[in-house]
């Protein structure tokens, strides 16, 4: 009989493996047990099944602790410079998100902050926003460019998301979203910035290997749905996934381009119309949903949560963290505010911010859910049940975090 060689046991552990496809559960295994060989996960189950014939270097004993797959922010903007409290303030006396950002406040507010900071000074501006979600248990990140609009300035931002992963031991996928605003060099000239996108900026930055996804804001105040098709058509030439900013402030059919693109996500979708959901269907593109941008926009139409769910749609949960509509660095936080404001159950949503977080960045195969073959990130929990992770607001009963089979330091 062979003997099973793991570098590392779990023992004693509650386990929410989350591998339990679309029936709306945790995948729950008591008294579980979790064994780590190679970065990888190599035996999961219950402790009393374990081999009798296995050797291995270390033992941890999780204390009961609960045990889910690292959490996965699938959608962030968390590299920038600047502070927008001025423009929360504005909205709050009256000014609306499409008013600030056509009086030159908004995302090109950010962009001249971020032109202007140093590469090191971005990176220490940024780092410590990514300890916040690490400290929660989060071990994958996905970081957009887009306030640059520049090539010197979003080659700069997705260098720092590069920098970020070689210097914490969390996953960074880079993600260029030049078409998220007008640069004040191509004013009044979209169709000749989205030609320098896809021209000169795109193909420069994936040639220097700083791209793993394109995104573009196709909105009313952005880009169009021609301007964004350009953009996508141009990242698949390049062999680039595509995702959207889709249906934010109203319906311009974005969900279903990125659909038809075979896009990974769309996200926020508020305004996501039947035949939206109809394409992300077909496609298995993820709906991102965003529910701090909501709130701190104090938006008031729902995304159609209920019609996702029906299709089978499956939904991720992201921060959106930026310095405009989500300044939040809690992915905890997120998961609550998916279930109090867009009435997603506590399953779903750690589905949201695992699984379907995995999907929604193409990393299905390898992340989101504890089963044998997959990459060994978890984290560790002194919660009840695992519901605990949605219920408690401002709590973080994160004990634990591993990444690729080692402990590693969770940040602030």
């Amino acid at each position: 009989m062979s003997v099973h060689h793991w570098d590392a046991l779990w023992l004693n552990a509650q386990l929410a493996t989350m591998t339990d496809g679309g029936n709306g559960g945790y995948g729950e295994i008591s008294d579980g047990a979790l064994a780590v060989k190679d970065g990888v996960i190599a035996w999961v189950g219950k402790q009393s099944d374990l081999p009798t014939n296995y050797q291995t270097l270390t033992i941890h004993d999780a204390n009961g602790a609960w045990i889910t797959p690292a959490l996965i922010d699938c959608h962030t903007h968390i590299v920038y410079a600047g502070n927008r409290s001025n423009e929360f303030e504005a909205r709050l006396n009256g000014a609306t998100y499409a008013h600030i950002a056509e009086q030159g406040g908004g995302i090109l507010s950010t962009v001249r902050a971020t032109r202007m900071a140093g590469e090191d000074e971005l990176f220490n501006l940024s780092l410590p926003r990514v300890r916040r979600l690490m400290s929660e248990g989060v071990g994958v990140i996905e970081i957009k460019s887009g306030y640059g609009l520049d090539l010197d300035t979003e080659a700069k931002m997705l260098r720092v998301a590069r920098r970020i992963g070689e210097t914490l031991p969390i996953t960074v996928k880079t993600t260029f979203l030049g078409a998220h605003a007008l640069p004040p060099e191509f004013s009044d000239n979209a169709d000749g910035y989205i030609e320098h996108v896809c021209d000169v900026m795109l193909p420069s930055l994936f040639q220097a290997g700083l791209v793993d996804a394109v995104d573009a804001f196709c909105e009313h105040i952005a880009f169009s749905l021609i301007q964004t098709e350009r953009v996508f058509a141009r990242a698949r030439a390049l062999g680039l996934p595509v995702k959207l900013h889709a249906e934010q402030l109203s319906d311009q059919g974005g969900a279903s381009l990125v659909a038809q693109y075979g896009g990974l996500s769309a996200d926020h979708l508020e305004y996501l119309s039947p035949a939206g959901i109809a394409a992300m269907q077909r496609a298995n593109t993820v709906a991102t949903l965003l529910p701090s941008a909501f709130y701190y926009l104090r938006e008031t139409k729902l995304p159609p949560i209920d019609a996702l769910r029906t299709a089978g749609v499956p939904m991720a949960v992201a921060t959106d963290c930026n310095p405009g509509t989500s300044p939040l660095t809690s992915l905890l936080m997120a998961m609550n505010m998916a279930c109090t404001l867009f009435k997603l159950t506590p399953a779903e949503a750690l589905a949201g911010t695992t699984r379907h977080a995995a999907q929604a960045l193409g990393l299905a195969q390898s992340h989101g859910q504890l089963r044998v073959g997959m990459r060994a990130d978890f984290a560790l929990w002194d919660i009840t049940r695992p519901a605990d992770l949605s219920y408690a607001m401002g709590a973080n009963p994160c004990v634990g975090l591993v990444l690729g089979g080692l402990d590693v330091e969770r940040g602030d």
